[in-house]
């Protein structure tokens, strides 16, 4: 999945308009973009769009934000979306990868009760949204075989370390604690062999400035970013779609060490071609296979 677009729950209209936006994934969000008094409202709203949409070809994958695990309303979220299966469900402000486990097992007594198959929904957590994550973050590497991917948030991080800001005045990118969680989100998701997914970008505005970030979180490592804005969508598959350039490279790699073995390093244009080449060139071409799809 390259663009991750939100889609407030509570709003029929941006709910209709969110299939037409060429977005790989739509999260249907119960959490922030949801006033307390309208919850009860947008659940079975989201539940229907999943529902007519869930079986159309070449529909978007269709997660639902829940909330916190700490509130009242998460049980009530999943009880009223997972009968029509979604495709996932997006875990906001996880403490530790245990929290992942917890909706794990209450996904497994979801899915049996609505007579799906254990383990079809998959979970995405956003893993850095209170102090405490950060710290934890070691433990998504055994986390649940149903985690799919991990992004990270500043907001609401920002929120509880009490920032003033999370950008450097001179648009030069994030502040230093903002840095080291985007690092370590990227290195964890890698390492457990999880999406790495970017986090938003909040002035949909600033067209320029967030097609840089784009440019910046592919560059590092990151396959993905999420969108709060329709007219973001594009610019992220844009940027994390391998370029034909990119993708002609990885094929004269892998043909390069299929034909060659036994090889530690060779000779291609006059440049040393090693190992960790052909390790970046797979994945190149895993993505344009994601892109294609």
């Amino acid at each position: 999945m390259r663009s991750l677009l939100f889609v407030p729950a509570d709003s029929e209209k941006k709910i209709a308009k969110a299939l037409s936006v060429g977005a790989d994934c739509l999260i249907l969000d119960l959490e922030d973009s949801v006033a307390p008094q309208r919850k009860a409202a947008a659940r079975p709203l989201a539940a229907a769009f999943i529902g007519e949409t869930r079986d159309k070809p070449d529909r978007p994958r269709l997660y639902v934000r829940i909330n916190a695990l700490d509130t009242a309303d998460w049980e009530l979220d999943l009880a009223a979306v997972l009968g029509t299966r979604p495709d996932g469900i997006m875990l906001p402000k996880p403490r530790s990868a245990e929290d992942v486990g917890r909706l794990a097992i209450a996904l497994d007594h979801a899915e049996a009760k609505a007579g799906h198959e254990i383990g079809t929904t998959r979970i995405i957590a956003i893993a850095t949204e209170v102090p405490m994550a950060v710290l934890t973050l070691p433990t998504y590497l055994e986390a649940s075989s149903r985690l799919d991917g991990i992004t990270w948030g500043a907001e609401d991080l920002s929120a509880l370390v009490g920032s003033a800001a999370t950008r450097e005045p001179n648009g030069s990118g994030w502040t230093s604690p903002y840095k080291l969680a985007r690092d370590l989100c990227l290195f964890t998701a890698l390492a457990a062999g999880r999406q790495p997914i970017d986090t938003v970008f909040a002035d949909f505005r600033d067209t320029a400035g967030f097609a840089e970030e784009c440019r910046l979180a592919a560059r590092d490592g990151f396959t993905g970013k999420m969108a709060i804005h329709p007219g973001q969508v594009a610019a992220i598959n844009a940027a994390f779609t391998p370029s034909d350039s990119e993708i002609a490279w990885a094929h004269e790699i892998v043909a390069l060490f299929r034909d060659n073995p036994g090889a530690g390093a060779l000779s291609l244009r006059g440049q040393m071609i090693d190992r960790p080449h052909a390790v970046r060139a797979d994945r190149i071409l895993a993505r344009a296979r994601l892109a294609a799809r």
